[in-house]
């Protein structure tokens, strides 16, 4: 199963559809040279036929403007297997082998909310994977780099879409409506410098899910309590909250 092959390198024809406030992000001088020379990459990997996932890199972006986002979830590049990568971070379709990651995000939903998500892991290779319920409630799933070659995990890091993805972050800091950010690990927690001067949001940080670190450290992943913490956050503003259990 290939269907999440990028098949177009021309970024702009992926930017198109996007609400207004992400173009003019996208239009920035320094963002924009930097998806040229992203396109340039991009096309010449795949006349080198390379397998390149997914197919709509700037999925997370599409049902959401600035605006809109009331919680942030920062991954570091697509997952790099066929049929995996939809464009949000974290999410594989229904009817996909749950990676690791995401089993322990489900996991600890059901671990915050007991009496309501066990359905969550009743069927854990068929339903519940696909993270497109959260995104149409305002959760931006985003990665910092938005394209990866199979079986090559970060093989489109630190090629400008750092750049990229940074500015889009700064974007939605400096939007005045409260949200959350939720940065799990390391290279998440390294973009909090981009959220600096904006007190309007909260920012719950741990470990990152993976199996690697979920357990372990002062800050592990499982018992974090940031869905219910949000929540509860939201709440306490008049703010809608997140279904995460949808």
């Amino acid at each position: 199963m290939r269907s999440n092959l990028l098949t177009h390198s021309e970024l702009s024809t992926h930017i198109a559809p996007l609400a207004p406030a992400w173009q003019k992000v996208l239009r920035a001088p320094e963002v924009k040279e930097a998806l040229e020379a992203l396109s340039a990459m991009l096309k010449q990997r795949l006349k080198s036929k390379a397998i390149i996932y997914p197919t709509q890199p700037f999925r997370a972006l599409e049902a959401l403007s600035p605006s809109d986002v009331r919680v942030v979830i920062l991954g570091q590049d697509p997952y790099h297997g066929p049929g995996q990568a939809q464009g949000l971070a974290f999410s594989v379709p229904n009817g996909v082998t749950r990676p690791p990651s995401l089993r322990n995000i489900l996991a600890e939903i059901e671990r915050e909310y007991p009496d309501d998500a066990s359905q969550l892991m009743l069927k854990p290779n068929a339903d519940n994977n696909d993270l497109t319920r959260w995104a149409q409630q305002g959760v931006l799933l985003l990665n910092t780099a938005l394209t990866v070659e199979d079986g090559a995990p970060a093989s489109h890091a630190a090629k400008g879409w750092e750049t990229v993805t940074d500015a889009l972050i700064r974007c939605v800091a400096q939007d005045q409506k409260p949200k959350v950010f939720m940065l799990w690990g390391a290279h998440a927690q390294a973009k909090q410098s981009l959220l600096a001067n904006e007190p309007q949001h909260l920012i719950l940080s741990c470990n990152h899910p993976s199996p690697l670190s979920a357990r372990r450290g002062a800050n592990p992943f499982i018992g974090c309590g940031h869905f219910k913490a949000a929540n509860a956050w939201l709440l306490q503003r008049n703010l809608q909250v997140i279904d995460w259990k949808a």
